[in-house]
């Protein structure tokens, strides 16, 4: 790994690791080179970016602290503003440089998605994205089969975040990183698409591969439960009046784009790019 790109990675690593995030650079070119125009971030091929991924240990490094700190506030989206919040915290951590942070929720005024999370997460070798083209002679028919990530250490259990690109900054000499196969063979390529197209409610689809860590069970009963239950779920209750202004030392920064119907498994499952979407 070149140096520039090393010291970088170890700065964000500093600002994200010990609240259960992960850190993987790639060039966007690799990104832009898998898609449509219409799906290319803009800019220059050797552009370096990084793919940050939240791992298990994320609910009790970051949420559930994030949701005290925020109890007495009105959240909307508790999980997004709390990783928008850490995103922003990246920014800080590095003044000096143009940052540009794109939330894996984020959406363009027609709709289209402004990242595609799995393409970056397979260009940026954290996970593998499993599609129906990798089965070969697939058993589904007509039936449209959306394709999902697998990381080789957590399998399922993990979520992609979103990306942070640092226009002005190029790497031409980064070499790839190819994604680990960690699910190679027809079989239980078949059984893990299946798991989450057809039965993902029932969280088994990701331990395609004997993750090391998985949700906690508070974790999995938090994001099974619906939203407006949620906080009281931990003991903490939302304010039914409008908040007072946030302390000037905990500001929420958050990058949502509300409304996007891509959305609707929200931590039951790893983010998936719409249906019709192109990937790796």
């Amino acid at each position: 790994m070149e140096p520039k790109v090393a010291e970088l990675k170890q700065k964000i690593e500093d600002t994200l690791c010990p609240f259960g995030f992960e850190v993987y650079p790639f060039q966007v070119a690799w990104y832009n080179e898998l898609l449509p125009p219409a799906f290319h971030l803009p800019l220059s091929g050797p552009t370096l970016a990084f793919l940050v991924l939240s791992t298990p240990a994320m609910f009790d490094r970051a949420l559930k602290p994030f949701l005290q700190s925020c109890h007495l506030q009105m959240l909307t989206d508790p999980v997004d503003q709390c990783v928008a919040y850490h995103l922003s915290r990246v920014r800080e951590s590095l003044p000096e440089l143009q940052i540009e942070v794109i939330a894996d929720y984020e959406v363009h005024p027609n709709r289209r998605p402004k990242i595609l999370a799995q393409t970056a997460a397979h260009v940026a070798g954290a996970a593998y994205y499993y599609q129906r083209k990798d089965v070969e002679a697939d058993p589904w028919g007509n039936q449209h089969i959306s394709g999902v990530c697998i990381h080789p250490r957590f399998g399922g259990w993990f979520a992609i975040r979103g990306v942070v690109l640092l226009p002005g900054i190029e790497v031409p000499d980064l070499p790839p990183r190819k994604p680990h196969d960690c699910v190679p063979t027809r079989a239980d390529r078949i059984a893990l698409l299946e798991g989450f197209n057809f039965h993902w409610r029932d969280w088994t689809y990701r331990d395609a591969v004997t993750p090391q860590e998985r949700y906690s069970e508070e974790q999995k009963a938090y994001f099974s439960t619906p939203p407006a239950q949620r906080l009281a779920l931990l003991g903490l209750a939302q304010p039914s009046e409008k908040p007072s202004s946030p302390s000037p030392d905990f500001t929420i920064h958050t990058l949502k784009t509300p409304g996007n119907p891509s959305r609707a498994r929200s931590w039951l499952s790893p983010r998936v790019s719409p249906p019709a979407s192109p990937g790796p």
